[in-house]
């Protein structure tokens, strides 16, 4: 347990900890709150017009992330969330005035939610590394895991919650009410000693930043796999509010406390794999691969589930994957990149898993509407069992992964890949390296003895010499 909580022993850190749940909840709530208003307030269970409201909130992350990210490396990360958090709290409480007013539409909506996409855009890259300057370096896995926990602890209330808001005062106070919550991630930021703070150098102004960024990925296989993986399964598979909206309304015929408790249900698997993720020292290839194809498998079973609570109850295993499969890929990318340039990186990684969704949104939707919403879980399902094998198929031949069974020891089954490859390189260079030195020392005594002069006793290498 200790070790799970680890970087909350940071001061920066627990402020960023505990501010951001208050924030993630308002956006959480936010969420269901637009969702369901286009779909049940301002249209007649029109899906399609979710997917158009999802795609058009996450279409700017296609366009201005990437520079997002170099202005993350190149300027202070505080300063400009002091911006973008200002701002987006002020587009909420605008959208709830309009609704609370009656002159909101889905053509509004529609304008709002690409403006939120437009400063969410700049606001991703600095929020996402930010973590990194509250910890030492090696507690940074540590810290990714708990920064999972804060949104998915927060991603367990929201829904519910604006569930609960909506039957109770309507969806435009919810709109408010998360205006008001991103105040909690800026009196957090405004506490935050400078001092305490683990900087990273800024990258200095210069041409083709974002080329270099494309090409230090183009030269690591193992990134462009998570990208592959992470991308198909983001576009076509984790529409959850469309595709849970779809669902709760139209089969089961549920309102929204019905609907927002979904949400709340799929937390519960979220944040279970978000502390286990919190506990692991490493991410690898591997299992963000396995958890994709664990969640193909577990949103097939979803989408079959008979009666609401069945479906209900498979979400957590859903949740579960689907957190495990994003922190393990953003834990792998972060720790294994040059930090001078992680903003830029994490940057086109949000380009890949977010700005996918709008190419994929209005597909799910279509097919949700057109065909049945069981098919809208359906073909994410499909697309990340295909892309999972996929990888396996190509990591198994590109990088010589073997698969060894060992009767006697635990784990029996254990997946040999270019870090195990690696590390039996470099042991079976230690070991003949100690071959040659005790050999020399053993050569240098006989020919003392020979010599008739006192053989000096060999030295015993130790590991840490070359």
């Amino acid at each position: 347990m200790k070790r799970t909580f680890l970087s909350l022993k940071y001061e920066n850190y627990r402020l960023w900890f505990f501010t951001a749940i208050v924030a993630n909840t308002g956006t959480w709530m936010q969420r269901v709150a637009q969702d369901w208003l286009v779909l049940t307030e301002l249209t007649d269970n029109d899906a399609f017009a979710v997917g158009v409201t999802t795609a058009l909130q996450f279409l700017p992350l296609l366009l201005i992330t990437p520079y997002a990210g170099v202005l993350a490396d190149r300027y202070d990360k505080r300063k400009i969330m002091y911006v973008t958090q200002s701002l987006m709290g002020l587009l909420a409480v605008g959208l709830g005035v309009l609704v609370l007013t009656g002159h909101a539409t889905v053509e509004i909506v529609y304008g709002f939610a690409l403006a939120l996409g437009t400063v969410s855009a700049f606001d991703t890259p600095p929020r996402q590394v930010f973590v990194s300057e509250l910890v030492e370096p090696k507690h940074l896995t540590n810290a990714i895991g708990l920064n999972s926990a804060s949104f998915n602890s927060a991603r367990l209330i929201g829904p519910a919650l604006a569930g609960l808001l909506i039957a109770l005062v309507g969806t435009g106070w919810v709109f408010v009410i998360n205006g008001i919550s991103f105040g909690a991630t800026l009196i957090g930021l405004a506490l935050m000693k400078a001092a305490k703070f683990y900087p990273i150098k800024h990258q200095p102004r210069e041409k083709g930043q974002i080329r270099q960024a494309a090409r230090y990925i183009r030269h690591r296989s193992d990134i462009v796999v998570i990208l592959v993986v992470a991308g198909v399964i983001s576009s076509l598979g984790l529409n959850f509010q469309l595709t849970s909206a779809s669902m709760a309304s139209e089969v089961f015929g549920k309102d929204a406390g019905e609907y927002g408790l979904l949400g709340s249900i799929m937390a519960i698997g979220s944040l279970t794999g978000a502390l286990m993720a919190a506990r692991r020292r490493e991410s690898r290839v591997r299992l963000v691969v396995l958890a994709g194809f664990g969640f193909g498998i577990t949103a097939g079973i979803n989408a079959l589930m008979p009666t609401y609570w069945t479906y209900a109850i498979s979400c957590i295993l859903v949740g579960y994957f689907t957190l495990t499969l994003l922190t393990s890929a953003n834990m792998a990318i972060q720790t294994s990149v040059d930090p001078m340039m992680r903003g830029r990186i994490m940057a086109l990684y949000q380009v890949v898993l977010m700005g996918s969704t709008p190419i994929g949104a209005p597909i799910v939707g279509w097919i949700a509407s057109n065909v049945h919403p069981r098919w809208g879980i359906g073909i994410g399902a499909v697309a990340a069992i295909l892309v999972s094998f996929g990888a396996l198929i190509w990591v198994r031949r590109h990088w010589n992964v073997t698969f060894e069974y060992r009767r006697h020891v635990r784990p029996h089954l254990v997946i040999i890949g270019p870090a195990e490859h690696a590390e039996r390189r470099e042991a079976q260079r230690n070991e003949r390296r100690r071959r040659e030195r005790t050999l020399d020392a053993t050569t240098q005594e006989q020919a003392a003895l020979s010599s008739g002069v006192s053989a000096v006793p060999p030295r015993t290498a130790t590991p840490e010499e070359p």
